[in-house]
């Protein structure tokens, strides 16, 4: 558990992400993680690299609703001011905390306030020994830190913990976790390190996640994405949806476009995009823009939309509700999707209260 929200066994796989203000900056910090919670982020984590970064989460953590994770590298003594701040837990790094009498205080802080902790080994700062044994941050190399820190603080009388191994090469990520997952049944914490911008990022962490996943392996992610944190969040989301793992808010279905399109589909999109980026309703949204797939596509979606030369059809559970002009294409799709949201809780408010 991180605070009330369950992480591993049969709970589903946890969205978090990480800000990306400076953490002592209570105002910003607590501002980022409002956008972050809006986007459906459930856990959140902050930077604790210095002493006023872990007295600021005593204030974070009164101002927010998700659980707060303190990330500490090199310096144990912030680990447990972050503790003793109030965080809901704590990530370290084994290799570089400073050894195990220091680890040790961070276990016994950790277990005298009931929180958990992620044992969290990146390709970047494998100890001394292991990157001699392996040569490179291999994937063995990887499960062998993991493994020997486990057993470390399992040694100390702690088993509250998830574990992640991270590199910013996907192959290696994925094979580490694999080995992991054969010999540990913790919780696992996935992600692709450092894995880039918006689109090579969202690659890369799209295969390497996904990849683990769809074999069951994971129990909670975040996507790597230099970019606002909120857009972590979102792709998050769009690699569960695609394994059919979670559904969280519409599925916007559209075609890359063609020679056929004669309506300004790019532009129609991005705005409905936006639109509806508040709406947690998991259902389909067709917009389409020709005659080949279009209408087909269209039907089949809860909504839909199939455009022509100026004008478009709108569609509801492939029944043909209207024809609209282009111009007026936005709002009217909008508008429809707001209803269907409206009629969903109408509709779950009265199986509640049978």
């Amino acid at each position: 558990m991180v605070g009330p929200v369950a992480i591993g066994g049969d709970a589903p796989v946890v969205v978090q992400s990480m800000t990306n203000t400076f953490t002592r900056d209570v105002g910003s910090t607590v501002r980022q993680i409002h956008r972050l919670e809006k986007a459906g982020c459930e856990v959140v984590r902050v930077a604790v690299p210095d002493p006023a970064s872990a007295e600021a989460i005593k204030a974070i953590r009164k101002k927010i609703q998700i659980p707060l994770i303190a990330d500490i590298h090199f310096d144990y003594r912030l680990a447990l001011a972050a503790i003793k701040a109030g965080a809901d837990g704590i990530r370290i790094n084994p290799g570089n905390i400073g050894g195990v009498k220091k680890l040790a205080e961070v276990v016994t802080a950790a277990k005298d306030a009931g929180i958990a902790m992620r044992i969290g080994v990146n390709s970047g700062s494998l100890e001394k020994d292991i990157l001699k044994k392996h040569r490179s941050p291999t994937a063995p190399a990887l499960a062998e830190s993991a493994l020997r820190n486990i057993e470390r603080v399992e040694g100390l009388g702690f088993g509250n913990i998830k574990v992640s191994l991270k590199s910013s090469d996907v192959r290696t990520t994925v094979d580490a976790y694999r080995e992991l997952a054969g010999k540990v049944d913790y919780p696992l914490h996935l992600g692709v390190t450092e894995a880039g911008g918006l689109y090579a990022g969202t690659v890369k962490s799209s295969i390497g996640i996904g990849i683990l996943l769809y074999e069951g392996i994971g129990d909670t992610l975040r996507v790597s994405l230099t970019r606002d944190p909120v857009e972590e969040v979102r792709v998050g989301y769009e690699i569960l949806r695609a394994l059919g793992l979670r559904q969280r808010g519409p599925e916007i279905i559209s075609c890359p476009t063609c020679g056929r399109c004669e309506i300004n589909l790019f532009s129609l999109v991005d705005k409905v995009e936006k639109r509806i980026s508040h709406i947690t309703t998991p259902f389909k949204v067709a917009i389409m823009g020709c005659v080949v797939n279009g209408p087909g596509e269209a039907k089949e979606a809860d909504i839909g939309m199939a455009g022509g030369r100026g004008v478009g059809i709108i569609f509801r559970h492939g029944k043909l509700l209207k024809k609209v002009k282009e111009a007026e294409l936005v709002d009217t799709l909008v508008e429809e999707i707001e209803t269907m949201e409206a009629g969903y809780y109408t509709q779950k408010g009265k199986e509640n209260a049978i």
